[in-house]
Parts: structure tokens; sequence; C-alpha cells
């Protein structure tokens, strides 16, 4: 079979299974409400948690930034791209963190496969909880330690994988802090105890929490008191501060380390001027306007209730993220398109992305949803849900 003979025969199969993806068009600013290949529909599946993306004050310290820097890096941080606006944003990220420095990388992808390895070579061992993002296993991956998988938040199955690790000269546990497909939080504290005692690292993945949890929206860390511990702390810029990057927040020697050893750090291009103003400005924002938090709770709990007075039922809604959890991966395909008929965009989340038969519509809730697009949303997942029943019953 020729090449294209058998990408043909992939892709068939890959639909056969409810499981091929297109690329949709977004034609307008991500708010609670886009723009979708050319039709207004309400939008439950951004990263923009906060709004910051679309936020003034973002806006112009970006548009700043392209007439003083221009558009692009121009080189990796290494050579030529290292703008100093990186200065002012690494340190915002560190005081936000209470660690003592920041290394900012080009995507929240690049900082987890450039710092595991970084930190976890040849006879250490890491330990992962099996949620995990797909970089952080990526990271695990590239590294050339052993990696044990724990089960899900199981603190007694971690405290046993460690008890058994006397043998490895490094331990190094990384957990998510909010996990991105079941929206629930990791017990850090629990965890941290564990690492204390069995003299072991621990790093975090903020990406959806940073923004989100905590008094300041420092994260999870924050969110459970635990700043000014050893723990390594890594997120993106991509999600509630909605631009993009990512970053590692640590002690200075820890950084050190990684401008010298994280591969992705050091042969990737510097992100453009005005994504490090727009950041910063974000940052600021974030800060500055708790309500925006206030906002972003209230309405997940809004959504939350209304949707388990519908009758559906989330796997989570403690967080941001609020798994409907639809079972194969055609089904799941087919309620999200029927949604998407009456105006709400909630992407299909299947396998590889989830384990099998746990597909699910991902729902993400934004403070700039209002109450008007939170009630349509729900008299579209009534009215989808009421369509399926009829197509289920006929069949």
């Amino acid at each position: 079979m020729d090449g294209e003979s058998w990408i043909g025969a992939e892709l068939d199969r890959l639909h056969r299974a409810g499981r091929r993806r297109f690329l949709r068009t977004v034609m307008s600013a991500p708010t609670g409400r886009v723009v979708l290949d050319g039709r207004e529909v309400i939008t439950l599946g951004s990263n923009n948690y906060l709004g910051l993306s679309t936020h003034p004050k973002v806006i112009e310290a970006a548009a700043n930034a392209v007439q003083v820097y221009g558009t692009g890096a121009s080189g990796s941080r290494l050579l030529t791209g290292n703008c100093q606006l990186y200065t002012n944003l690494e340190a915002k990220i560190a005081e936000v963190k209470g660690a003592e420095a920041a290394l900012v990388f080009s995507s929240g992808y690049l900082a987890n496969i450039g710092a595991i390895p970084a930190l976890a070579r040849d006879e250490d061992l890491i330990l992962s909880d099996a949620l995990n993002h797909a970089s952080i296993i990526d990271g695990c991956r590239l590294s050339k330690a052993k990696t044990q998988i724990y089960r899900h938040r199981d603190i007694d199955h971690l405290k046993f994988l460690l008890s058994q690790s006397a043998t490895f000269r490094r331990r190094l546990i990384v957990t998510d802090g909010v996990f991105s497909m079941d929206g629930n939080i990791a017990p850090l504290p629990e965890i941290y105890g564990l690492a204390e005692r069995f003299n072991a690292m621990v790093m975090v993945d903020e990406a959806h929490s940073f923004g989100v949890l905590g008094k300041t929206g420092g994260g999870t860390v924050e969110h459970f008191g635990l700043e000014n511990r050893d723990i390594i702390q890594m997120g993106t810029l991509s999600k509630a501060i909605g631009g993009l990057g990512g970053y590692v927040a640590g002690g200075r020697m820890l950084i050190g380390l990684l401008i010298n050893r994280a591969r992705s750090f050091i042969f990737s291009t510097g992100l453009p001027p005005a994504t490090l103003a727009a950041a910063s400005a974000a940052i600021d924002v974030m800060r500055s306007t708790p309500e925006l938090r206030r906002r972003l709770f209230s309405n997940i709990r809004q959504l939350a209730t209304a949707m388990s007075e519908a009758g559906f039922r989330c796997l989570s809604t403690e967080t941001q993220i609020l798994p409907l959890i639809l079972g194969s991966a055609k089904t799941t395909a087919k309620f999200a398109d029927m949604l998407l008929d009456h105006g709400v965009y909630a992407p299909a989340i299947r396998p590889p992305t989830v384990p099998e038969g746990t597909g699910r519509l991902r729902i993400s809730v934004m403070a700039t949803h209002t109450t008007a697009d939170l009630n349509a949303a729900i008299d579209a997942f009534n009215a989808a849900h009421l369509t399926d029943s009829c197509q289920s019953s006929s069949s």
C-alpha cells in the first residue's frame, strides 16, 4: 500500500470510530460568544477563563510593544531573542508564585518537555498521576528516568510506590494542579507531605489553575497555602492569562539549570514582544481585579446548578472545567454536533485524549459569559438532549 492509500485508510478508520477531528475557524475575538465558521455561537470550550485576551489594557500593551520592538524575537533567547520584556514578566510570575525566580518558555508544552528531562535523568524515578496532561507524559518519555504511574489522586498508591523507591538516586513527583479533562484538583498538601517524608521533588502543572485558584490567582499552590515551599511550579500564559507561553518558577539554581539543560528552551525562538507585554499586563489585571475570579465562580455555580437541575451530571464542579461524560466516541461527537446545531460550541473530547468509553464534553466557563449566555446554553443542552432521545427511541 502506497503512502497516500495508507493515509486514506487511516482517516477512514478514524471516521468510522467517531475519532476523526476537523479544524473549525474562529472568526472573532474569544469572548463568551464567537463567530465560528461564519455563525455566532456561545462557546463553552475556551481556556480564556478570565477573558483577559480582549481586556483593553492587555491589547494596549501588546500594541505598544509592536511599535517599540517589532513583531518577532529574531532568535532563541540564548542568542538574540531575549527581549528585555522577559525580565519584567519573569519577575511578576516569580512574585505571584512566591518563588525566587521564573523562566518563560515559548509554550506550556515546551516548558514540560524541557523541564522534566532536565530534572530527572539516569538512575532517577518519576512518579506521575495517571491523568496528567500529554505534555507531562511526553516530558517523562523524553527523560531517561524510570517513570511509574500512580492512580489518579491516589495518595496511598503514591505512598506505596515511594516506599519502594530507595534504589533510585532522585525522585520527582509530577502532577497537574487542576486536571484539564476532569476538572478536579490535585491533593497537593498530601503529595507535598509524602515528598518531604521520602525526600522527593514535587512539580505541579498550574496550567488550568493559574489565574483561577488562590486568593490572588496564584494557582493550586496558593489555593492550599503552600507558598514558599520547595515546589516547582510550571504553568502557561495561554489560558487564564489569555496569551501564549509557558513558565517554570522555583529557586534561582533551578532556573539556572533549566537555562543550561532544557533543550526546548535552548533551541526555541523567543516569544514575540507583543506576547510578552500582553502577558505582563494580563497578570497585572488579574492581580488587581479579583472580581474577575468572583464572576467566574459565580458563572460556574450558575451553569453547574442549572445543568444538574436539567438532569445533566458533570464529573466535577469544583473548578471552571465541567466534564459531561457521554461514553463512546460516536455518542460524544453526535451530541456535540447537535449542541452546535442549537448554537453552543462545546467540543467533543474523545480517545486518545481521554480513556476509552469516557468521551465527554469538556465544558469550560468564562468570566465573560453573561447570564443570558448561560441560560441560552442550558436551553441548547435541553433541546439537544430531547432531539437525541427522540432519535434514539425511533432507531
